[in-house]
C-alpha cells in the first residue's frame, strides 16, 4: 500500500487552532458522589476518548506510581478521574472493564500496562488510534497532532509545561484540567470522524483518503 502523506511539524504549526473544550465542559471527579454521577453519565456511551496522566519520574530507576488521573470524553464533555480516591478508582475501573464501550486514544501501550498495575483490571474495548492510522496507510505513530491535522486541517495545541507537571497533586490547575481533558476529547473527535467515514468497516486497501 502506498504510504499516505502526513503533514510535518512545521506544516501543522501553520494551521488554525483546533477548537478545544474549556473549563465549563470539564468535570473533575474526586469524591464518591462525583464518581457515581460520572458512571451514570457515561455508562450508556458506546465510545469514549481516553487518556491517562502520571506524575513524571526524574530519578534513575524511580518507578512510576501512575496513572494519577484517567480522562474520558464524549463529543461535548470530558471527565477527569483523580485516582487517589478509592471510589473514583472503582468507578473508572467499571467503565474501563466494559467491553461495550470503545476507549479510543493514541499510544496506549504504557497506559494499558499502568492501568492494569494500578487498578488490577482487564482493560476491555481499548482502541489505539495509531494502529488504525497505520492500517489506513499512514506512517507509524501518527499521534494526536498528526491525526487532527489530517482529519480537520487544524493544529492541536499541547503544552509541554502541563504535560510534565505534577499529576499526583490533589489540587489540579486549570491548565492541567484543560490539557488532560483535551487529549481525551481530541481522541474522541478523531474516532468519530473515522467512524463517519467508515474507516472501521473497511480493509486498509479500501480505506477512505483523508486530506488536510
Amino acid at each position: 500500500m502506498t504510504e499516505r502523506y502526513t503533514p510535518d511539524k512545521e506544516e501543522i504549526n501553520l494551521l488554525p487552532a483546533f477548537d478545544r473544550l474549556d473549563l465549563p465542559q470539564i468535570v473533575l471527579v474526586n469524591t464518591p458522589a462525583q464518581a457515581q454521577a460520572a458512571v451514570a453519565a457515561l455508562a450508556g456511551c458506546t465510545a469514549l476518548g481516553f487518556d491517562t496522566e502520571s506524575k513524571p519520574t526524574f530519578a534513575k530507576n524511580e518507578a512510576s506510581t501512575g496513572p494519577h488521573i484517567v480522562q474520558l470524553s464524549t463529543l461535548d464533555r470530558a471527565w477527569i478521574f483523580q485516582l487517589d480516591n478509592a471510589e473514583c478508582r472503582r468507578a473508572v475501573a467499571a467503565l474501563l472493564e466494559s467491553p461495550a464501550i470503545v476507549k479510543a486514544g493514541f499510544g496506549l501501550g504504557d497506559d494499558k500496562k499502568r492501568i492494569h498495575s494500578k487498578l488490577g483490571i482487564d482493560f476491555q474495548g481499548v482502541l489505539d488510534l495509531n494502529s488504525t492510522f497505520r492500517a489506513l496507510g499512514y506512517r507509524k505513530d501518527m499521534g494526536v497532532r498528526g491525526a487532527v491535522a489530517v482529519l480537520f486541517g487544524k493544529r492541536f495545541i499541547k503544552s509541554k509545561k502541563a504535560s510534565t507537571s505534577n499529576w499526583a497533586n490533589p489540587q489540579l490547575t486549570e491548565a492541567q484540567l484543560i490539557y488532560a481533558a483535551n487529549d481525551a476529547y481530541a481522541a474522541m473527535r478523531v474516532w468519530a470522524e473515522l467512524q463517519a467515514h467508515g474507516a472501521f468497516a473497511h480493509r486498509p486497501t479500501t480505506a477512505p483518503a483523508f486530506t488536510a
